[in-house]
């Protein structure tokens, strides 16, 4: 596939608490730029500050999670300006893009990816489609990987390496994403309508 044909695309990953739904404890944003990470302007925050904070922090829930109590976290324009306009892509999307949406008000991608559904229909006989499971079985080289796997910036990484090991079994961007765009999110390629006698 031609990479260099694909919209504005940012790979995603978000940290929860553990709570339902899920509160927003650490992010990372990935931008995939014609067929590569560009982790030169890769996003994280683990800690009070919103993004476009001076420092990258961690946003923190107001609940209590496993590393103790703290402030919520204020999203910023600048955290809204960073994903604004482009389509998103995480592992399981639906849970990212739900975090997403109820820290961002006003937010909205232009689509999403969803790199599980997207294994699903590439590799049905797989026995599970574990982000895990599909490292493995993409031997992905995670060698460049930040931190380590349960963490945003780690996550965000294999998820983007995913994302192109799978891309490489479509000929579009149009032929991925009928297949890799959870029902009822944004992206969702618009089905012909049914002929009617009327």
């Amino acid at each position: 596939m031609d990479t260099s044909t694909w919209p504005r695309l940012l790979v995603v990953d978000v940290e929860g608490n553990g709570a339902t739904p899920p509160d927003l404890v650490e992010a990372a944003v990935l931008p995939v730029v014609d067929g590569r990470l560009d982790t030169g302007t890769a996003g994280h925050w683990s800690s009070a500050r919103p993004p476009g904070s001076p420092r990258r922090s961690r946003p923190r829930p107001d609940r209590p999670n496993p590393f103790g109590r703290c402030p919520p976290w204020q999203p910023s324009p600048t955290g809204t300006d960073l994903l604004g306009g482009a389509w998103i892509c995480a592992h399981n999307a639906h849970v990212d893009h739900g975090v997403l949406t109820r820290h961002l008000p006003g937010w909205a991608p232009a689509g999403v990816l969803d790199t599980l559904r997207l294994a699903r229909a590439t590799y049905p006989a797989l026995p599970s489609h574990s982000l895990d499971a599909l490292i493995e079985h993409e031997r992905l080289d995670l060698a460049g990987a930040p931190a380590q796997r349960h963490r945003a910036t780690f996550d965000a990484y294999a998820t983007a390496l995913l994302l192109l090991a799978l891309a490489r079994h479509y000929p579009t961007w149009d032929a991925m994403a009928a297949v890799a765009v959870p029902p009822g999110l944004p992206g969702e390629p618009q089905r012909e309508q049914e002929p009617t006698l009327w």
